[in-house]
């Protein structure tokens, strides 16, 4: 029997996600690309951002895509032909791709996503096309369908996507760019102005993710960067406490936003997201006391995602596996590139 495979693709700003028909497990590595010398592949995935941060002038490190949309179509269609072939042993099968896109950008911008997977050369039978928070709800084990006034909040590394869905469809949708880059970024220039420290952006994302065990222990966060004054490498403790406090700001940025969509929600959905309370999920969503504090925003239920990095990719796999919901996945190959 020929092989009937179908591949859901979730292209995020920091990783990409890909489900596989057939295998429960997601396939999940950094969406990063290394160029040497301008046009030869270097490294790609997980292994090229080991070197993020460390590469000689002559290697180029970067992320295609970038707010949630695709900034290097050329590097993105290389990354995803590489990650297909790693899939396959080293092979390229014959194919159906669904892949998320986000609701709140340009047809052209969505078209794109599309373009990316035929021009891919990973031998697209068809390419269908899934809102990503339709999917997210999926992955959260929503039934979309049925469900109405639901709350997604995707919190990701360079956005944050939120999104009111109801019937199958998306009522309402904004996409912010506030996401785990900005904490992280928050986070090295509140060391930089109160310790003469430049710490690097992996350094910073550790910081991060490491808060909630330390302040349950209570220690400081150590960290190793270079000292403005001296410019000596230095190891420094920071006091949990003031990595939380100046991500307080994005925080309430994105409370700020779930509070407009929210107002602009109908009241009969709105009655319903009340009962329901909002879906929190995303990578960047895991960050210690952002549940509370969303909660405390807006009043509402935070259900967490158990599987917040991967919540897309599991509703895209639902789509493939369940024909119930195929009719949430769209082919835009009909849409004009040029509206």
């Amino acid at each position: 029997m020929a092989f009937s495979g179908a591949y859901g693709i979730d292209l995020g700003s920091s990783n990409i996600k890909i489900f596989t028909k057939g295998n429960d497990s997601i396939f999940c590595e950094k969406n990063m690309i290394a160029i040497q010398n301008k046009n030869e592949l270097f490294a790609y995935g997980d292994d090229a951002f080991e070197m993020y941060e460390k590469a000689p002038g002559n290697i180029s490190i970067t992320y295609p895509l970038s707010s949630g949309v695709i900034a290097d179509i050329k590097n993105m269609q290389m990354l995803v032909r590489n990650f297909i072939t790693d899939l396959n042993n080293g092979t390229i099968k014959a194919a159906d791709y669904y892949i998320a896109v986000p609701t709140d950008v340009t047809e052209v911008e969505k078209r794109a996503f599309y373009d990316l997977i035929k021009k891919s050369n990973v031998k697209a039978k068809k390419v269908m096309v899934v809102e990503k928070a339709i999917a997210d709800g999926l992955g959260l084990d929503i039934d979309v369908k049925n469900s109405q006034g639901v709350l997604v909040v995707d919190v990701g590394y360079e956005t944050t996507e939120i999104s009111i869905l109801s019937l199958g469809g998306i009522v309402v949708s904004k996409l912010i760019k506030v996401g785990g880059k900005k904490f992280d970024e928050s986070i090295r220039e509140a060391i930089r102005r109160e310790y003469n420290l430049l710490i690097g952006a992996k350094t910073a994302e550790q910081v991060k993710m490491s808060i909630g065990e330390l302040v349950a222990s209570g220690e400081d966060c150590i960290v190793y960067g270079r000292d403005i004054v001296t410019g000596l490498p230095v190891e420094r403790g920071i006091p949990t406490n003031l990595a939380l406090s100046c991500m307080q700001e994005d925080f309430n940025s994105i409370i700020d936003y779930v509070k407009i969509i929210l107002e602009r929600t109908p009241p009969e959905l709105a009655a319903d997201v009340y009962r329901k309370g909002l879906y929190l999920t995303g990578g960047a969503s895991q960050v210690h006391s952002f549940a509370e504090l969303l909660s405390n925003g807006t009043g509402l239920k935070v259900n967490k995602a158990t599987r917040p990095i991967e919540s897309v990719a599991l509703g895209i796999g639902r789509i493939i596996q369940d024909d119930n919901y195929k009719s949430v996945a769209y082919s835009i190959e009909g849409i004009n590139g040029g509206n």
